[in-house]
């Protein structure tokens, strides 16, 4: 139909005239109440807005030479942050004399990593700030 005529129909029916496809051949109009679905996308992209929760990064902290029993209480809340789609920053303190042997402290994360492994991964490698070691775990 022509553009004349299509626009005479929207105006008949109190609708707007709303082009879909500028570049096909020959282009595509559709009649509609412009404002109504301009109104709908706002309140559905604002119902996506709400869902999404930010991401947010837990953080363990444990020394290098934390206890057994220890460790495993703080696997079994990795293990929980994890399961919840959290991110968790697992830091390794090293205090005085346990500065000079960092080896250490990566010892006590790869145990750590090993132990979750199966409901996390590790991102990036392990990171030296200052006096602590740090990695992070995401959800598998």
């Amino acid at each position: 139909m022509s553009s004349a005529e299509a626009l005479r129909l929207a105006q008949t029916s109190g609708l707007d005239l709303v082009e879909v496809a500028a570049s096909a051949q020959p282009p595509v109009c559709r009649i509609m109440n412009f404002d109504k679905y301009r109104y709908l996308q706002k309140k559905k992209s604002q119902g996506s807005k709400r869902t999404t929760s930010a991401s947010t990064v837990k953080e363990v902290k444990m020394g290098a030479r934390t206890d057994k029993h220890d460790v495993e209480f703080k696997v079994r809340h990795i293990r929980r942050f994890v399961g919840e789609g959290q991110r968790v920053k697992l830091s390794i303190s090293l205090r005085g004399r346990e500065n000079v042997h960092p080896e250490l402290g990566q010892a006590m994360l790869d145990q750590v990593v090993k132990m979750v492994e199966d409901v996390a991964q590790a991102e990036g490698g392990m990171r030296r700030e200052g006096r602590n070691l740090s990695i992070m775990l995401l959800p598998r």
